[in-house]
């Protein structure tokens, strides 16, 4: 299956938290729209590798994707090694995305900066004819470059160089990430309390968004970073 953006991101829901509005924008315009997470979450505090996955599957329903899959790394060890590119590449191949939308490029959690590089790498490398992958009936896969990479923002604040209006979409956006129910503000819920379990991260969460949605005159916003300039034929496409 051909997707036009795919996101590759280190742990479930880490997709539905730096770019799910950006998903649900891109998919109600009628763009098909993947995610391959990286890791299981398997060191996540609350939950278990059955929940995330049965989370992340009504998670992918809300957003509307075209396809979710799962790459089984190492969470919290998984390497930007050959074998790790490797499993990337064979994804990237396999839907053949014009953009990817990847982890920031640095952040709290060590996974986030090592699964922005492992995917900036896999990109490259994916291009590369003499790199050889095959897909799962065992036929060599064909060389494919995305258009463009971009890194959504985590917890740690990075300057956009470009911010998305996701204000009709944030409403999903927030129905998306309550599908994660294990991992994030819930009265009832007898696990222990962790970084993003509190309510005051789903405020954050909101408040990173007024602030990106108001530098661009808007109420809710997405912001990106790109490690090349951002090329445009005509300024009009940048208003």
């Amino acid at each position: 299956m051909k997707l036009d953006i795919l996101v590759l991101a280190a742990h479930p829901d880490d997709a539905e938290l730096g770019c799910g509005g950006t998903i649900i924008r891109h998919v109600q315009a009628g763009k098909k729209v993947g995610v391959v997470d990286f890791t299981q979450g398997e060191l996540g505090t609350r939950g278990t590798p059955e929940t995330r996955r049965l989370e992340a599957a009504a998670s992918s329903k809300i957003l509307g994707l075209s396809a979710r899959i799962n790459l089984g790394l190492p969470d919290g060890f998984f390497k930007n090694d050959e074998a790790s590119q490797l499993k990337v590449i064979g994804a990237i191949r396999t839907f053949q995305p014009e953009i990817v939308i990847a982890n920031a490029t640095k952040d709290r959690h060590p996974d986030h900066g090592r699964g922005a590089d492992l995917a900036y790498d896999a990109c490259f490398l994916s291009g590369l004819a003499k790199v050889v992958t095959k897909d799962d009936s065992g036929k060599e896969q064909r060389p494919w470059r995305p258009g463009a990479v971009y890194h959504y923002i985590q917890s740690q604040w990075m300057t956009p160089d470009v911010v998305l209006d996701v204000t009709d979409q944030w409403e999903k956006k927030m129905e998306a990430i309550r599908a994660f129910k294990t991992q994030f503000f819930d009265p009832s819920s007898q696990e222990p309390v962790t970084y993003i379990s509190t309510p005051e991260f789903l405020k954050l969460l909101e408040a990173r968004a007024i602030e990106l949605g108001h530098a661009i005159g808007v109420r809710y916003g997405e912001g990106f970073v790109s490690r090349r300039w951002i090329g445009a034929k005509s300024l009009f496409d940048l208003i």
